[in-house]
């Protein structure tokens, strides 16, 4: 029922040149305040996704700075992730309710998650356990007196269904702290006398995926991946779901090629989360919407590829014009956060966290429609020189706000909090000390 993840070491020292001296001053005194407690981070999948990626490279930040912090993945049967991927639709407002069968495949995995917790004498001083997966484990499993529960939520709660909401609210009053994206994924009567925390989530910028890729590489990946390196290209860069609204890019793009003849498209959904079991039921309806369209791009598999998925999403996106998330729900969106690092014009639907990283015209352009979006992709096709000015203001924008050395601060500055005096809280019940500074 778990998996234990090792990763080689890091040095802060490689990302304190993109920090300020502020930053990295408070990164360091709230990590020497901590150095003495274990951390461990739980979640359920191993890669794919926002979540698996942000923990890949948050441990081993966190132990980069004396923080002693392991990643375990819980691994329970199939049904479990049937029941779970339908929580998380509900979750985001998917009409519907669970059965009780479904209520015992979720608790039932639970107690499983519970008993190797205690058959392999599991401990940590500080618990991050993250998404709806692992909500009911705070409940179930023992707790001693010298541990800190921290839920982590990654997903947006604006407008939850119901049903399934309220069977899980009462769950989030045995932790010690619950942990956001935004203030506005906080669902009404959460929280009560449990400290409310806000960490948007963040990219790492070393990674292979996030560091610079030359025109030449970029293109000849693409190039071997079926694009024409001499015809302008658009790209969607998210795994296929509901949310992701594929369907509607690709109406934006048949709007958009009526103007710029020869236009390409590419939906890269080479990095599907292994918790997702609707990936497929999806990529078979788009590739029926695509309609066998040539210039239309699909991209599920990742056997036989001729470099990593890493290098291949930084290939498109360095290769790209213009880069478009068209959600119609988004936790956060870091395929945005990864377009807006290369400097590129990004293209996001009005919803969740891509508000918070988009300025509207500024860093980038919001739409609420594939005919928006279309209208937008052929201004920004016909004018380089916007393309670049938004590219630039949006690479700022990361840097400033959305790097992971901030994240990692968001995170052990919500647990130096339970381990020393607790914070205060505003009327809301939002610790006021932890909203990031640097993120409006």
């Amino acid at each position: 029922m778990l998996s234990r993840l090792t990763y080689p070491p890091v040095s802060i020292e490689d990302y304190a040149r993109l920090l300020s001296p502020i930053m990295l001053r408070d990164l360091m005194s709230a990590a020497k305040e901590v150095q003495h407690l274990r951390f461990v981070h739980l979640n359920s999948t191993a890669v794919g996704g926002g979540v698996a990626e942000i923990l890949q490279s948050l441990v081993p930040m966190m132990n980069s700075l004396g923080v002693e912090t392991e990643r375990i993945v819980i691994t329970p049967a199939p049904e479990f992730f049937q029941v779970t991927k339908r929580i998380h639709n509900l979750l985001q407002g998917a009409e519907g309710a669970l059965s009780a069968e479904e209520w015992n495949t979720y608790y039932g995995a639970i107690q499983g998650v519970v008993e190797a917790i205690q058959t392999h004498s599991l401990q940590a001083d500080v618990w991050f356990l993250h998404d709806p997966q692992l909500l009911p484990l705070a409940q179930m499993l023992p707790k001693s007196p010298s541990e800190t529960r921290l839920w982590v939520c990654h997903i947006d709660l604006t407008a939850p269904n119901r049903h399934v909401m309220g069977p899980l609210l009462p769950l989030t009053e045995h932790y010690d702290g619950l942990i956001f994206s935004l203030p506005s994924y906080v669902p009404a009567g959460i929280g009560g006398n449990t400290p409310v925390y806000i960490a948007p989530p963040a990219i790492d910028p070393l990674t292979v995926k996030n560091t610079p890729m030359g025109e030449a590489e970029a293109l000849a990946i693409v190039s071997s991946m079926g694009i024409d390196p001499n015809r302008p290209l658009i790209t969607q860069v998210s795994r296929f779901d509901f949310w992701k609204d594929p369907w509607g890019v690709i109406t934006a793009f048949r709007i958009a090629r009526e103007e710029i003849p020869g236009l390409q498209l590419a939906l890269l959904g080479l990095n599907q989360a292994t918790d997702d079991p609707e990936g497929q039921g999806v990529l078979n309806s788009v590739s029926e919407w695509a309609n066998r369209d040539p210039d239309i791009h699909l991209y599920f598999d990742p056997a036989n590829l001729t470099a990593s998925i890493d290098s291949i999403v930084n290939a498109f996106q360095a290769a790209s014009a213009v880069l478009i998330q068209k959600s119609t729900r988004e936790g956060f969106g870091l395929t945005v956060t990864e377009g807006m690092w290369k400097g590129r014009a990004v293209i996001g639907g009005n919803v969740g966290g891509i508000c918070t990283q988009i300025d509207n015209g500024e860093t980038g352009y919001l739409v609420d429609s594939p005919e928006e979006c279309g209208e937008r992709i052929v201004s920004l096709l016909k004018d380089p020189t916007l393309r670049a000015r938004m590219g630039a203001a949006a690479r700022e924008r990361v840097r400033r706000d959305f790097l992971l050395p901030r994240l990692t601060l968001d995170y052990l500055q919500a647990a130096r909090k339970h381990t020393t005096a607790q914070p205060a809280l505003n009327d809301q019940g939002i610790n006021k000390i932890e909203k990031p500074a640097t993120v409006s």
